[in-house]
């Protein structure tokens, strides 16, 4: 007793998607041939269909990895180039000019004692300006003192002028002090005076500007010098220069 077709129509229906219709069937499904019982052999053969994933999908899912991949890149190059940056403003940065005090010379040295106790000296210094940086510098001016025992006797003021970028330029500085009064150290300058060694410090100071792209960036500078004067022989005997 053979099964009509309605039958067979209805037990083959559920393996076919319900929601697809015909033309999606044959297009993202594939059949593979089933055994058939004896009592249907008379019947058409049986497909089992299996369903297939679209190729869309898995473009998708690459889509996905190679969207993280070029943000990392993009922040790793964000990085770089910021570090690139900061090191070209660190390297171009101004820096203050470098004084040195190259020649120190003792023209004059005279003590008046009581009841003058005045001082007369004449000193000469070459001040040596380098300037490290990558732009030039223009200075306004360049002071020179000259103190004893922390108290400042005289300073003299030098005219501006301009050290081109990474160069050196050089002044000179001449100092003079004709009787300056020093009553309050003149207990000090007689036991100097005994010792056969008298010091001085000389202090020498610039400051300008240095044009930085759009910006007038300030500067300054400063050194330092320890000086001891023979007072019988008027001779420079031990000579100290640092920066200050």
């Amino acid at each position: 007793m053979g099964a009509s077709a309605d039958t067979t129509s209805e037990q083959f229906q559920p393996f076919l998607p319900p929601t697809l219709p015909p033309e999606a069937v044959a297009a993202y499904t594939y059949g593979f041939p089933a055994p058939v019982h004896p009592l249907y052999e008379d019947h058409s053969p049986a497909y089992l269909l299996l369903p297939v994933y679209p190729h869309h999908r898995r473009l998708r899912r690459r889509g996905c990895c190679v969207l993280p991949a070029l943000s990392a890149s993009s922040i790793i190059s964000s990085v770089f180039f910021t570090l690139l940056f900061a090191s070209a403003i660190f390297l171009l940065w101004p820096s203050d000019p470098e004084l040195s005090v190259v020649r120190l010379r003792l023209d004059r040295f005279k003590v008046a004692p009581l009841p003058a106790a005045s001082i007369d000296i004449a000193m000469g210094l070459e001040i040596e300006i380098h300037n490290p940086s990558f732009f030039a510098i223009d200075y306004n001016s360049i002071v020179a003192s000259i103190f004893y025992r922390g108290e400042r006797l005289c300073s003299v003021t030098s005219a501006g002028g301009r050290v081109a970028a990474r160069g050196v330029s050089y002044v000179d500085a001449d100092l003079h002090l004709d009787g300056i009064r020093v009553l309050e150290l003149m207990i000090y300058l007689i036991g100097d005076l005994a010792k056969g060694s008298v010091p001085f410090d000389t202090v020498t100071e610039i400051r300008g500007w240095l044009r930085f792209f759009f910006f007038d960036v300030p500067i300054k500078g400063k050194t330092s010098c320890m000086v001891h004067v023979n007072p019988n022989d008027q001779t420079i005997t031990h000579q100290d220069c640092y920066l200050a």
